[in-house]
């Protein structure tokens, strides 16, 4: 990781809003955005997320979002899906943590 600018925004009483962007070493960037509530003093429920993926050209390679726009493609994951390689190629997907979206990215660095 060679920079980060993250913001976190205090929505409510256990509420907040995080936000930002992480650049690699190679100029790819992850841009998030969190919604969470931490109410429970041992874990965060996530309420909203988004993690999009550009590689060091600014081209899109993926994103991961529970935003709830495909209900007509069935998934058993719904409103969990990936954008992979295309906006237009929505697939089926877990929702991933962000620990999880740094080993995919880690995978598809390239070194310059």
């Amino acid at each position: 990781m060679q920079l980060s600018d993250l913001t976190y925004e205090k929505r409510g009483t256990y509420e907040g809003f995080v936000h930002g962007e992480v650049i690699f070493v190679d100029n790819s960037v992850l841009h998030l955005r969190e919604y969470v509530d931490v109410e429970m003093e041992t874990t965060a429920e996530r309420l909203m997320y988004v993690y999009h993926y550009v590689d060091g050209k600014q081209e899109f390679q993926f994103r991961y979002d529970d935003t709830g726009h495909h209900q007509d493609l069935k998934f058993p994951t719904y409103p969990h899906h990936k954008h992979d390689s295309s906006e237009k190629n929505v697939l089926s997907s877990s929702a991933p943590d962000l620990a999880a979206v740094l080993d995919e990215i880690q995978g598809l660095i390239v070194i310059p």
